[in-house]
């Protein structure tokens, strides 16, 4: 990239975040990593990477005030990216160890995997991308791409416009979200190897 571009990681307080940080730096994004609602109400896109629990997670937003400045981050019309359980909290709930409410930005819930003995869970592991529609988000990557996953929950997504990808694990899952100029990402793109490299690539364009 030409140009240095400047992206807020949200940090939650739940979870090591340098892996995603180390990512975006190496693809030469000008990275803030905060707690600071305040940094994140004034940036330009956000990335919001999900580490642990939905309810730990949600806990350590609401905790430092994040959840209304992510909000008006969305109202704005600002780039926002989830990652793993970061895309799991743009939904409206999930059941994770009892119910937990998320920032309801999509309508739907998050539920277990509740599959055959022959699936372990979590789905941790390498696994494909069949992308739903087109997205910028998805601008050269190909249907069966492989991406790097690890979780034991998964969204149900109320609204099909909103699914971006599809993944297949003994259930066809939401891999991927997009609507308006919010996105998420159950994968790891960090670990997802030239993928996940060119994934953050477009997300600095958007």
């Amino acid at each position: 990239m030409s140009e240095a571009v400047a992206v807020t990681v949200v940090d939650a307080g739940t979870g090591n975040l340098r892996s995603v940080v180390a990512a975006l730096r190496k693809i030469g994004a000008d990275v803030t990593l905060t707690p600071d609602p305040e940094v994140v109400r004034r940036a330009s896109r956000v990335i919001l990477p999900g580490v642990g629990a939905f309810g730990e997670f949600m806990r350590g937003l609401r905790e430092r005030n994040l959840v209304e400045a992510l909000h008006e981050v969305i109202a704005a019309g600002r780039p926002l990216l989830g990652i793993c359980v970061g895309m799991q909290a743009l939904l409206e709930v999930s059941e994770e160890m009892g119910v937990h409410a998320g920032l309801g930005i999509l309508p739907g819930r998050v539920v277990r995997f509740d599959l055959p003995p022959a699936y372990k869970v979590p789905h941790t592991g390498w696994n494909q991308l069949w992308p739903q529609r087109d997205s910028p988000l998805f601008a050269g990557l190909r249907p069966g791409d492989y991406v790097y996953f690890n979780h034991g929950y998964y969204c149900q997504v109320d609204d099909p416009r909103a699914v971006l990808a599809l993944t297949d694990y003994g259930v066809d899952f939401a891999s991927a979200v997009a609507w308006e100029n919010v996105c998420g990402v159950q994968f790891h793109p960090e670990k997802s190897q030239a993928v996940g490299e060119r994934l953050l690539r477009n997300f600095l364009t958007l």
